[in-house]
């Protein structure tokens, strides 16, 4: 690894002209400083981020930890996270923990499989000095690891703690399920059918709320009949779209837009035409509901702004302790979604 000494030598200056130089402060002149940058780029010179940060006491660095950078909302999450901290001067270094991949569903009782994965990833964020942790989880729960202050300032995305010492950027989903249930009502629907998701389920029990309150302001009565609950998976929608047609619903609300694509698998198979003879809208507005036929109305999270916002909050938290003005009073900010009509439901 080059040094600055290395390339002091290499120009005849000393380190202090190459830091200064390196640190854009104007302490030398325009041949030398061109010299040294020349040299720098030939060299390759990397800064030793971690060796100026024990110097400084000040890193600009914060760990972002996700669950499984496979699960569909991640990504999108991690981007706005990176983005934001990018434009704020902050650089990112991210860990995986595969979750999912290494334990499907099945870590989540695990208490003692999950710390032994998180525990070690944390103590090695901390060693490096990062200043503040976002953890991106898979998908909305109650985490209970970070209940108590940790020793950085941390933020939750996509996920709760109910935890003054830790705040929490989640999407609103009892919202967005209200105005997407409202939506179908506008357009003359009055039997609607919900595929929902697992019925423990953070993301199902608030969407099911919003789906109530919907019909409660429209004067609809509430069958909990008509609520189904499947896997969130493609196979949950098929097994239950013949359900929701002998019930003779107009209209059928996914709670994903996997379940809707297995929706529209039995009704393609048995002739019943999306957008025409019954509407379908889902839910996450994944890349696929797009491709589908016809294009699947549903609901868009936005999970940049859920990373953008846990990363202001993290780097407000920041400034406001390190000016001893006291931690950001933020518990829970919930993220609006919003609804993207294509051609699957249609006016009646």
């Amino acid at each position: 690894m080059v040094t600055i000494k290395e390339i002091a030598r290499e120009c005849n200056v000393s380190a202090a002209t190459v830091s200064n130089i390196l640190n854009g402060r104007p302490n030398a002149s325009d041949k030398t400083r061109e010299k040294v940058l020349k040299t720098v780029r030939e060299k390759g010179y990397q800064p030793d981020y971690v060796a100026r940060g024990l110097r400084k006491k000040k890193t600009n660095m914060i760990g972002i930890i996700a669950e499984d950078i496979c699960q569909f909302s991640t990504p999108a999450i991690m981007e706005g996270i990176m983005k934001y901290c990018e434009e704020k001067k902050y650089r990112t270094m991210i860990q995986n923990l595969r979750l999912y991949a290494r334990w499907g569903e099945l870590w989540y009782e695990n208490e003692s499989a999950y710390r032994s994965v998180l525990d070690p990833v944390i103590q090695e964020m901390l060693s490096i000095r990062v200043e503040g942790l976002i953890y991106v989880a898979g998908h909305a729960r109650v985490i209970r690891y970070f209940t108590q202050k940790m020793p950085i300032p941390t933020v939750m995305a996509y996920a709760y703690t109910h935890s003054p010492h830790t705040p929490a950027v989640v999407v609103d989903d009892e919202r967005a399920a209200c105005d997407l249930t409202k939506y179908l009502i506008s357009m003359g629907h009055r039997k609607i059918g919900v595929i929902a998701g697992k019925v423990n389920n953070i993301h199902t029990g608030s969407r099911l709320k919003g789906y109530q309150k919907a019909l409660f302001e429209e004067n609809l009565l509430y069958n909990p009949n008509r609520v189904y609950y499947g896997t969130w998976e493609r196979e949950s929608g098929y097994h239950y779209a013949g359900e929701v047609v002998a019930d003779g619903a107009t209209a059928v609300f996914c709670m994903n837009d996997k379940m809707a694509g297995g929706v529209y698998d039995y009704f393609r198979e048995h002739g019943i035409r999306v957008g025409e003879d019954i509407s379908v809208v889902g839910f996450d507005n994944q890349e696929l509901s797009q491709y589908f036929q016809p294009g699947l109305t549903t609901m868009n999270i936005g999970l940049g702004e859920i990373g953008m916002e846990a990363a202001g909050i993290l780097l407000e938290k920041l400034e406001t302790e390190s000016d001893t003005a006291g931690p950001v009073q933020v518990l829970e900010k919930k993220i609006p979604c919003s609804l993207v009509e294509r051609e699957s439901v249609r006016r009646i």
